[in-house]
C-alpha cells in the first residue's frame, strides 16, 4: 500500500474486499448452517455463544459513544443502544435474540446465566469491546463495517432456517428479519461517519486494520464453536 490518502472511491473498495475475503459467512461452520447441515443441539450451541455477542453490542456502543467528542456523530449513533437494548417501543434485538433461543428449546436463564458459553467465544468478544473502548472512536466505528456484508448474510440465513429448520418456531426468527434492515441503515451510517472523520493515510489504513480484526472476532468465535459442535452427526 502507498502512504498516500485514498479517495473515497479507493478507501471504500478496500474496506470492502475485507468482506470478501475475510468475512465468517465462508467459514465451515456458517455454511453447513446454511446448507440445513447442523444438528439442533448445533445449532442451539451456535445461538448460546452467539448471544454473548449480541448483549455486548450495546456496551461496544457505549464505549464508542464515551469517546466520541463530535455531537453529530453521538446523535446518529446513539440509536444503535436502543436497538439492542430495547424500550417501551421496541423490544430490541437482545430480547429478540432470547426469543430465538426459547424457539429453538433453550431456557431465557441458560442464555442470561452464560451457561453455555465457551471460553474461546468469551474471549473474542471481550477482545472486541475492549477494541472498542481504547481505540480511537472513528476506528473503533471502522470496525462495526462487518455491516456492510451482514444485509445480503441475514436474508441467506433466514431462508435457510426457514428451509431446513422447520422444528424451530417462525416466531423466533423475528431478529433477523429485523435486521435485514438495520444493517443496511446502520452499514450507510458507519460508512458514510468512517470517510468523512478516517481522514487521513494512517486513519484509513488503521480503519482498514479494525474492519480485518472484527472479521477475525467474528471468525474466531466460529472457530470455538465449530471445535465444540462441528463434530455433530450432521456434520
Amino acid at each position: 500500500m502507498t502512504t498516500q490518502l485514498w479517495d473515497r472511491e479507493t478507501f471504500v473498495a478496500n474496506l470492502r474486499a475485507i468482506g470478501a475475503r475475510a468475512y465468517h459467512d465462508k467459514h465451515p461452520f456458517h455454511l453447513a448452517m446454511n446448507e440445513g447441515r447442523l444438528s439442533p443441539e448445533s445449532l442451539r450451541g451456535w445461538v448460546a455463544n452467539r448471544f454473548y455477542y449480541q448483549r455486548n453490542i450495546p456496551i461496544k456502543d457505549a464505549a464508542i459513544l464515551s469517546n466520541c467528542p463530535v455531537r453529530e456523530v453521538r446523535r446518529v449513533w446513539i440509536h444503535r443502544i436502543l436497538d439492542h437494548d430495547g424500550n417501551d417501543e421496541n423490544e430490541g434485538g437482545i430480547e429478540a435474540w432470547l426469543r430465538l433461543g426459547e424457539a429453538c428449546g433453550l431456557a431465557r436463564d441458560e442464555l442470561l446465566q452464560n451457561r453455555h458459553l465457551l471460553p474461546g467465544v468469551c474471549f473474542a468478544v471481550d477482545a472486541y469491546v475492549n477494541f472498542a473502548r481504547t481505540k480511537p472512536w472513528p476506528i473503533a466505528i471502522a470496525s462495526s463495517l462487518t455491516e456492510l456484508f451482514a444485509p445480503d448474510l441475514m436474508a441467506t440465513r433466514l431462508t435457510a432456517f426457514e428451509k431446513f429448520y422447520s422444528w424451530i418456531d417462525p416466531r423466533g426468527l423475528d431478529y433477523f428479519r429485523r435486521r435485514t434492515t438495520q444493517a443496511r441503515r446502520d452499514s450507510e451510517e458507519a460508512l458514510a461517519i468512517s470517510v468523512e472523520y478516517c481522514n487521513t493515510p494512517g486513519l484509513q489504513r488503521d480503519a482498514v486494520r479494525a474492519l480485518e480484526f472484527k472479521c477475525d472476532v467474528l471468525w474466531s468465535m466460529l472457530d470455538t464453536i465449530h471445535h465444540v459442535y462441528g463434530n455433530q452427526p450432521d456434520l
